[in-house]
């Protein structure tokens, strides 16, 4: 014990070479940087070794991957234009907003290929930035989650407050903005339900949005923005509202509307009789109905395959490269003759 001491006392002590130190830190190999560690070193040998299994993993899952979406049958229908009456595609714009003509739209779709249930319902949307800046801050959380909170309006600026000064919940431009347009399909004489429960993230509505919060003096302005709630159910209930508030990254999107759990069967006509209400022709948008089936991988989506065929090919294509070069090539491990500070200045 006495030479402990006297050892720290010596590597510690100051100008008197008395007093030990005593800030001195606690050692452990994590602080000294002691730990064991691997340091592999990348031969040529590794290096083409690990271009070449990336690309025998990823290949083959490109592959299966890009077979799983082409498996995804859709049927895809814009709407927008057709369901202009003849008189009016001068004036679209005055063709929306007119409240005395009709929006109510007929299309026929036809079946090309069998579609198992459930069929996924989606409206499409593009040239719809969710994504603006002030578009996506307009919105309170707390007051759709707390209904102790159901009165504050904190950045839902321009839907605050109605004329006579109320709160307005939801308040804010997504909400106000809330998709309207309405579908029903039948085959033949057999409506086809479709089901809107559980369309939403289960997880926004537990926590995102209160059982106790209801609408309160919503689309209650001059200016209606989008689909009326019914104040007689919770924020939590409000499935359409709680799709459409989850804002999408792109300008074109796809929100589901529901499921439909019933097979079609190819060169089946599908009756859709719609409400085209919402107003894409003010800013150059257009609507489109989906129809989808889903595969184990989940809906159409051909980006994740051809980027696991692409990265893969390029490790198989750079294994084969760096094997070329090493053949033609080699270079000794560790010849210190190439570090810089050993070239010939003539080389350089």
């Amino acid at each position: 014990m006495a030479s402990n001491v006297a050892v720290t006392g010596n590597a510690g002590s100051g100008a008197d070479g008395d007093a030990p130190r005593r800030n001195r830190p606690k050692y452990s190999k994590f602080t000294q940087q002691e730990l064991p560690a691997c340091k592999p070193i990348l031969t040529p040998k590794w290096v083409v070794s690990v271009f070449f299994l990336v690309g025998i993993v990823f290949v083959p899952v490109g592959v299966v991957s890009l077979l799983a979406a082409r498996d995804v049958v859709e049927i895809i229908d814009r709407y927008d234009h057709a369901c202009v009456p003849p008189n009016m595609t001068h004036n679209k714009l005055g063709y929306i907003r007119n409240e005395t003509i009709s929006k109510d739209c007929t299309r026929t779709l036809r079946v090309k290929k069998d579609m198992k249930q459930p069929i996924f319902v989606y409206y499409q949307l593009d040239n719809f930035y969710q994504n603006h800046r002030r578009y996506v801050k307009s919105r309170n959380d707390a007051q759709l989650r707390d209904y102790k909170k159901a009165n504050q309006t904190t950045s839902c600026e321009p839907e605050r407050f109605t004329a006579d000064g109320k709160p307005i919940v939801p308040c804010g431009l997504i909400a106000w903005s809330l998709f309207n347009d309405t579908y029903s399909f039948t085959r033949g004489n057999e409506n086809l339900t479709v089901d809107k429960k559980d369309i939403s993230w289960k997880s926004d509505r537990e926590h995102k949005f209160a059982k106790n919060v209801y609408p309160s003096n919503f689309q209650n302005g001059a200016l209606i923005g989008g689909k009326m709630l019914n104040a007689s159910i919770p924020l939590s209930e409000q499935e359409d509202l709680i799709v459409w508030m989850r804002t999408a990254a792109l300008p074109t999107f796809r929100k589901l509307y529901g499921r439909i759990s019933v097979d079609l069967k190819v060169n089946d006509t599908i009756i859709v009789k719609l409400s085209n209400n919402y107003n894409t022709y003010s800013f150059g948008g257009k609507k489109k109905l989906v129809l989808s089936t889903a595969t184990w991988l989940g809906g159409r989506n051909e980006f994740l395959g051809f980027a696991y065929l692409i990265v893969g090919g390029l490790c198989i294509f750079l294994a084969f490269a760096f094997t070329l070069l090493y053949v033609i090539k080699p270079r000794k491990l560790g010849d210190h003759n190439y570090l810089s500070w050993n070239r010939h200045p003539s080389g350089r």
